[in-house]
Parts: structure tokens; sequence; C-alpha cells
């Protein structure tokens, strides 16, 4: 069945609700957890945003680098005390 398209959208147009889109705001004011406000486009007035352009790290460079030494030797730590334990119980039940 073929359907002729400017029919189609007449009808369509005719049941189609009306406002049902949010009110779009040009001129938004978005306040970042650092402190740096700055307008964008959204469909709220105000908003609050926890990272920014400024202060991303990828962004401003300022990578903070995690002590991943410190977690290799806590795994290890937990993994020595796990097969040790597991070493006791298999000696004591024998």
């Amino acid at each position: 069945m073929r359907v002729c398209a400017p029919f189609f959208f007449m009808v369509y147009s005719l049941h189609m609700k009306t406002e049902t889109h949010p009110k779009y705001f040009t001129d938004a004011k978005a306040t970042c957890a650092c402190g740096r406000t700055f307008a964008m486009g959204s469909t709220n007035e105000k908003l609050e945003v926890e990272i920014c352009s400024s202060c991303h790290p990828f962004y401003s460079g300022n990578e903070k680098i995690l002590d991943a030494a410190g977690r290799v030797e806590k795994f290890k730590a937990r993994s020595s005390k796990s097969s040790a334990s597991k070493e006791k119980r298999s000696k004591g039940s024998k």
C-alpha cells in the first residue's frame, strides 16, 4: 500500500499536539563547581555542572596522577594473604 506524501503530512498535521516542546533558553547561565560561569543554550534557565573545560584535566593540562604503585602493592598484599590462608586450610585438613 502506497501513501501519497502530501496527503499523509496534511492528515498528520491535523492530529499533532501543539506546544509539546519545552522553552529553549539561548542564554542559559551554567555555573561550574570551580566557580566559572558561562552562557549556553539549554531548556533550563540555570545549570550547575561539576566540571567544565577550564577545570577538566584533559583541557587544562593539570592531570592528577593516581598512586598506582600503592594500589598494586595493596593488591599483592591481599592476594598473598588469601593464598596463605588457603595453604593453612589445606594443611589443616590433611
